[in-house]
């Protein structure tokens, strides 16, 4: 794909990945009983509020991406990230509709978009970091947390994990994964941000509930504090 087509269709991707929301107006989550053992408040998913970090990705990857369409749209240091980007904002425009359908695909789904996500991150221009490797880091440090929690509900929702054990997984392997990506990624702390910010959504919904995966998720937001404000400092 030439770097001119590679622009033009990140930036539409962008706009489908957005508005996408708009035609599955039904989905709030998944459904307790789209899991074989019904999943009511599992304790490995954040508290509703801080799925309001969408409108905030969805903005900035708009606004970074037509950044580049007006003005870097022949730059060679854009389009590797533009390819890897592409696909991750692809899967993304239909995942919604895959996610009301099939937990399971939704969860293979949002990791095919993590992995394309963390590609197009590390493969981020130097320059121009706000329109490019912060909405990016954002973006990547949801769906890194995200992909985590899938794991998470799939193990609790088809029985080889009780609740708590599976949300214990998930954060672990969320922090090992967030820890390995942020001491790399010196240019992008929203990731760092984005992880801290699903964890202590963790925190508040076992606040009251369950000490045991509110006091993990709870430690591993602070462990993630030093790494984010380092690559804020070398940024």
């Amino acid at each position: 794909m030439s770097r001119n087509a590679a622009a033009i269709v990140a930036f539409l991707f962008a706009v489908f990945f957005a508005i996408s929301p708009a035609f599955v107006q039904d989905f709030g989550g998944f459904s307790p009983d789209q899991f074989p053992v019904p999943q009511d408040e599992p304790p490995v998913q954040p508290e509703g509020y801080a799925f309001a970090i969408w409108g905030v990705i969805y903005l900035w990857l708009i606004v970074g991406m037509g950044f580049g369409l007006w003005k870097r749209r022949e730059d060679a240091q854009w389009h590797p990230m533009r390819l890897a980007l592409i696909p991750s904002l692809a899967v993304g425009s239909v995942w919604l509709a895959v996610a009301v359908a099939s937990p399971v695909w939704a969860s293979v789904l949002i990791w095919v978009m993590l992995i394309t996500a963390l590609v197009a991150l590390f493969r981020s221009p130097v320059d121009d970091r706000w329109y490019a490797a912060l909405p990016l880091g954002l973006y990547a440090g949801w769906l890194s947390a995200a992909s985590c929690v899938s794991l998470g509900l799939l193990a609790a929702g088809y029985g080889y994990l009780d609740g708590t054990t599976a949300a214990v997984a998930a954060i672990i392997l969320a922090l090992v994964l967030a820890s390995a990506v942020q001491s790399q990624l010196g240019r992008a702390p929203s990731y760092g941000i984005a992880v801290i910010w699903a964890l202590i959504a963790v925190v508040v919904q076992n606040f009251s509930s369950n000490a045991t995966v509110a006091a993990l998720a709870a430690g591993g937001a602070t462990a993630l504090v030093w790494p984010t404000i380092k690559a804020w400092r070398n940024g």
